[in-house]
């Protein structure tokens, strides 16, 4: 199968959201935290700002997620670091069991050397064992577990939370 990663636009909006829903539904089955209802503008900004990405196989998107170069509220006083931080992998379930995050690794190592940042990161909230098992397989450092407590600019589901902290140095 062929798979591309590109920015997403303005056309992916409903499905984004979409894989959002799918993606929260299953989380409401098997976790106490799960993702709120994300605000159309930051999605559509997120695309604007090209910000915003998908894999596309077969004509369909089989995965979503989002970038930015600073996340302050997680990383605290790691944030100075040039990172580039990975939010929201939605995948299809049309496409599960494909190794999209695996895709995404390879893609964002490359990104983040031409965008010159030392580091990829990303975070879940609370401890879940086999999803660490999951991204460690996938390349990424378990840095271990942060309370957060500046939560104010972020979505609800990080209120009060216990993230998982990951990281990838990339070798510029």
């Amino acid at each position: 199968m062929n798979f591309q990663i590109q920015n997403s636009n303005s056309n992916d909006t409903d499905e984004i959201f979409r894989l959002y829903k799918i993606a929260t539904d299953f989380q409401k089955t098997r976790f106490t935290s799960h993702w709120p209802e994300f605000d159309r503008e930051l999605i559509e900004t997120e695309i604007l700002e090209n910000r915003q990405w998908k894999i596309v196989a077969e004509g369909k998107i089989a995965c979503v997620w989002a970038t930015t170069f600073n996340d302050p509220q997680i990383w605290e006083e790691r944030n100075g670091d040039p990172a580039v931080y990975i939010h929201r992998i939605a995948t299809n379930p049309d496409f599960r069991g494909q190794n999209l995050v695996g895709k995404i690794v390879e893609w964002a190592k490359i990104y983040a050397i031409e965008k010159q940042k030392q580091y990829i990161r990303m975070d879940t909230v609370g401890y879940n064992l086999g999803l660490i098992n999951y991204y460690t397989r996938c390349g990424f450092d378990f840095l271990g577990l942060l309370k957060l407590k500046n939560t104010g600019e972020l979505p609800a589901h990080y209120e009060n939370a216990t993230v998982s902290l990951f990281e990838i140095e990339v070798k510029l």
